[in-house]
């Protein structure tokens, strides 16, 4: 992160003031497993940052045991809803809510981009030889249905060394409203003209064409993929390290082909100056260098809390990783 960036956000934070008692009842209320006297924060939101929000959590309350933080993994589409009836003291997504989404919260709204990463195309197929790297074309055609074998002639020209398989393509899908998919959908529309005027479009929560596979968040995702033969998902690069899947090289906008990695994409992201609202978004990045499928995971902060201690654990917990942690 830029220091021009961590100044920002370190000023998002302390933008975010106490209001006025009408807080609704149900938010942040501790559950059953609270002792008594401790401080609950409950979030809940995307799957895609989570390993890394569950990690900055454990260290917290190693600093603040008196503060039990939660936060639900329930997918970025359920988090929003969640934030915006007040049922929880922050949400998460990595599809930034929208001004008609940010005008409906009485209280107020700050996004602050905490996290950001690639999205993947893990696949399961054995024996290849090699790693498997698509053109833009053809995996846009993957998920549209189009390239439904293995084996189709456009796949074998890209990798004419593998040894790739008669059996047909399985695509692996989010199930639940996810900014997952709204990230990767919002790529494939900025380098497809079908799939943004006649295919699928942008969402979080998708019609897939075909006989697709959903599941439930990237374990989800990734679990399916491990399993299923012949499978190809779109997954966060962290969640299909962890899952020892393997991922596909991408062309990217300057014709290259990018391995994924953990740095892959995060260097144009950190130099790109944020707008004032901080809610900025990549569908295909500039550079020889860039992976192609990027973006930032917000958090979604009120900006009127009326628990004065509450608030101040919170603003805690987000000045002690934002810029500090580094990024997925």
């Amino acid at each position: 992160m830029t220091a021009r960036q961590m100044v920002v956000l370190g000023s998002v934070i302390f933008a975010v003031s106490i209001g006025c008692g009408w807080l609704p009842a149900h938010a942040g209320t501790p559950s059953k497993n609270v002792p008594p006297g401790t401080m609950h924060i409950h979030g809940a939101g995307a799957t895609f940052p989570a390993p890394l929000y569950k990690k900055w959590i454990e260290e917290y309350q190693k600093r603040r045991p008196e503060v039990m933080l939660s936060y639900d993994v329930v997918g970025s589409g359920e988090g929003v809803k969640e934030f915006m009836a007040g049922r929880v003291d922050f949400g998460a997504s990595d599809a930034a809510m929208s001004d008609a989404q940010i005008a409906e919260v009485v209280r107020g709204v700050q996004l602050v981009p905490a996290v950001a990463g690639s999205i993947v195309l893990a696949y399961n197929l054995e024996g290849l030889g090699g790693d498997l790297k698509l053109t833009r074309e053809v995996y846009v055609d993957i998920f549209l249905g189009k390239i439904k074998s293995w084996d189709d002639l456009r796949i074998k020209r890209i990798n004419p060394e593998l040894n790739l398989p008669k059996s047909d393509i399985s695509l692996v899908v989010r199930q639940d409203g996810s900014g997952t998919t709204y990230a990767f959908t919002n790529h494939l529309s900025a380098i497809s003209d079908e799939w943004r005027d006649r295919g699928p479009g942008v969402g979080t929560l998708i019609d897939w064409p075909g006989n697709a596979m959903a599941a439930r968040g990237n374990e989800g995702v990734a679990g399916r993929i491990k399993i299923r033969k012949g499978s190809i998902g779109y997954v966060e690069y962290g969640m299909a390290r962890r899952a020892g899947l393997s991922m596909a090289w991408l062309e990217n906008k300057a014709g290259q082909f990018i391995e994924p990695h953990g740095g892959s994409g995060l260097a144009m992201l950190l130099n790109t100056p944020l707008p004032q609202n901080l809610r900025v978004f990549f569908p295909d990045p500039d550079g020889q260098d860039s992976y192609p499928v990027v973006t930032y995971s917000w958090l979604l902060l009120y900006r009127q809390y009326d628990d004065a201690q509450k608030l101040g654990a919170l603003k805690q917990f987000i000045r002690a990783h934002i810029g500090f942690q580094g990024l997925m």
